[in-house]
Order: structure tokens, then sequence, then C-alpha cells
């Protein structure tokens, strides 16, 4: 296997790690604050992690392609990994609704995380892969504004536009009208269509900050820390006249996650590509095989739920209720522990897998 940089790696897999955690709690109505997505503005731990992926997805664009030229075989193989992303995602969809017989697909959703990587991945590797870091920045720039002024300026249906969980939202309307039955919810889906231009972005920021790692400059550290810090700031502002919003995926949830990502991986980066601290190889290993990771505990996730132990029972309940469940201490810790248990049993699956030299490349 080429060189990697540790610190890629272990952002990647603590990242997964984090998504199979707050997917898979003991019990959804028993869940601490942080381990929920916010209800609508605003962001808690949980709503960093998908942005987190795309962010990192970005960074490693510009280390698997640093040294292709863009003809097209690469332009083939960009394609296909991208078809199959949203091939395995669309798979998930359907698993969950034609389990076990494979019918009725009228209400598949179309949406999803891995059809959102996919796509993503696709056009931040062909922008890294046919223009410079000039272009990339302007199309950043015109997607986060041109989004801003869509959601918040342009009329709807002769009416005033709106940020709120309404039909009169920009984004809701776009997906109800397009996709119909096929969505997250009744309304709105949080990987829909016109949100997903912004998390281009997030990954197009992912980009500079995988520029930086393969430069030649000492102050790398220094620099992410800069760059997280000034998105930051320039996030909070923002988040006055355009709330943060992860359903949304908003321009001020775009930069205050990308600085939250760029502090992070400046912070690991720190300690082991500089210092050389043996920090983090759990995650270092789920990093090297993430999406084979991610789509096994999601599919054996629906699996566990699809799979009934009696008649009120799902086997992800009976087996949360046999082995978490006590009396002497909370309902919520007890479903904190159930998703602790089954994010180090994919770990584990990581380690195996890292330690028998198999990488599967999706």
């Amino acid at each position: 296997m080429k060189e990697r940089i540790v610190s890629v790696d272990i952002f990647r897999g603590l990242t997964i790690a984090l998504m199979i955690l707050v997917n898979t709690p003991g019990n959804w109505e028993h869940v601490y604050g942080p381990f929920l997505h916010a209800p609508w503005h605003g962001y808690t731990p949980t709503d960093l992690v998908f942005p987190f992926f795309l962010f990192i997805v970005g960074t490693s664009i510009v280390l698997a392609y640093r040294n292709r030229r863009p003809d097209a075989s690469t332009v083939r193989k960009i394609s296909v990994r991208s078809l199959k992303l949203i091939g395995l995602g669309l798979f998930l969809g359907a698993f969950t609704l034609t389990f076990p017989f494979f019918k009725d697909f009228e209400d598949i959703r179309f949406p999803g995380v891995l059809q959102r990587i996919g796509i993503v991945f696709f056009f931040a590797a062909l922008l890294y892969l046919y223009t410079n870091w000039r272009v990339i920045l302007a199309v950043s720039i015109i997607i986060l504004l041109g989004y801003w002024v869509w959601l918040g300026y342009i009329p709807l249906e002769g009416g005033s536009p709106t940020y709120e969980r309404a039909a009169n939202n920009w984004t809701n309307y776009i997906d109800l009208n397009v996709l119909g039955t096929h969505m997250y919810k009744e309304d709105y889906d949080p990987e829909g269509i016109l949100s997903t231009f912004p998390a281009l972005v997030t990954a197009l920021l992912g980009i500079f900050t995988g520029r930086v790692l393969i430069s030649a400059r000492p102050s790398k550290v220094i620099t992410m820390v800069i760059m997280g810090v000034v998105m930051l700031a320039a996030g909070y502002l923002w988040d006055v006249f355009f709330p943060i919003n992860k359903a949304l995926w908003t321009s001020s949830y775009v930069l205050v996650t990308a600085g939250w990502a760029n502090l992070l991986l400046a912070l690991i980066y720190y300690l082991t590509d500089v210092r050389g601290l043996k920090f983090g190889s759990i995650f270092r290993y789920a990093g090297a095989n993430a999406i084979t990771i991610y789509f096994l505990s999601s599919f054996f996730t629906k699996i566990f739920y699809l799979v009934r132990v009696g008649e009120n029972n799902s086997l992800h309940g009976w087996l949360y209720k046999t082995v978490f469940v006590y009396e002497s201490i909370s309902m919520k810790t007890s479903s904190l522990l159930y998703g602790l248990t089954v994010t180090a049993f994919y770990l584990l699956i990581a380690y195996l897998m890292y330690k028998r030299n198999i990488f599967i490349k999706v």
C-alpha cells in the first residue's frame, strides 16, 4: 500500500466511527442531546459528522489524484466509483423497504448519505483535475452566495421564501415537487437536490486543506489553524443572516463545519505526522476501509431492525433489552452503551481487515 498521511486516515476513521455511533443507539427515545441532530437551526456535535466526511473526501482527492493526468481513463475511474457509491446507497434504501422479497419500490428514497458522497466526489474530483485553485475558490464563493440569495430572496409562488421547515422553503419545495414520495420525510430530505450544491463546497474546502498537506511549506499546522479560525468566524457571522442548518446545508453551516474540520485535522496532524505519536491507530484502520465499514454497519443495522424475534421485538430491540438495559443505569446510558458496543464491533472488523491487508476500494 502506498505511503499515506496518517492523520487523514485517522480523521476519516474517527468520522466513520462517530457516524456508526450516532446512527445506532439502543433506543431512539433515550439518547443524550449531543448524539442527536439539532431540531432545525443550529448544530450539535452529531451535525459535524457528515460534513467532516465530505470535507475529508475533498482532502483525499488531492492525495489520490495529485499525480494523475486528467485523461479519459482517470475520468472513467472517477465515474465508476461515483456510480458504485450511488448504487450502494440506493441498495440500502431499497433493502429497507422491500426486505425480504425486493418488491414495492414505489416509495424508495432516492437521496441518501452514500448517494451524496458519490455525487460530491464526482464533481469535486473533476474540478480538482481540470481547474486550478482560483477556479475552485470562485465556484465555492458563487455557490455559497448564490444559495443564500436563492433561499432567502427569490420569491416562491408569489410569496416570500423562508429558512424554516415550511412549504415556502425552496429546498423543501423542489424536493417535494421533484422527488415526491421518494424522500426521507414527507416534506423535506436532508440530502435533497438543492442542498447538494453547498455540500459540494464542503468537499472543495477540503481540497484546499489537501493542497496545504502536500505543499512544501513548513507551517502546515498553523496554516490549517488559521483557515479553521477564519472559516468559523465567517460562518458565525453569516449565521446572523443565514442560519446554521444541516437539513438545508446552509452556507454558514458549510463554513462552520469546515472550520471545525480544519482545526481537528490540524490537531491530529500535529500529534501524528509532526510529532510522530502513536495516536488513534484504531481509527486509522477504519479510515483505510471507511466506505466498506460504513456500508456494513448500515446494512446489518437494517437487518437487526427488520428481523423479528417473537411478536413484539426486532432483533435489535431484543438484544438491547436483554443485554444492555438494567435498573441500575439510566435508559440513556443503556442506549449509549449499545451504540458504543456496535461501534467497537465494526472498529474490530476494520482492525482485522487492515492486519490482513484487505483494502476494498469502492
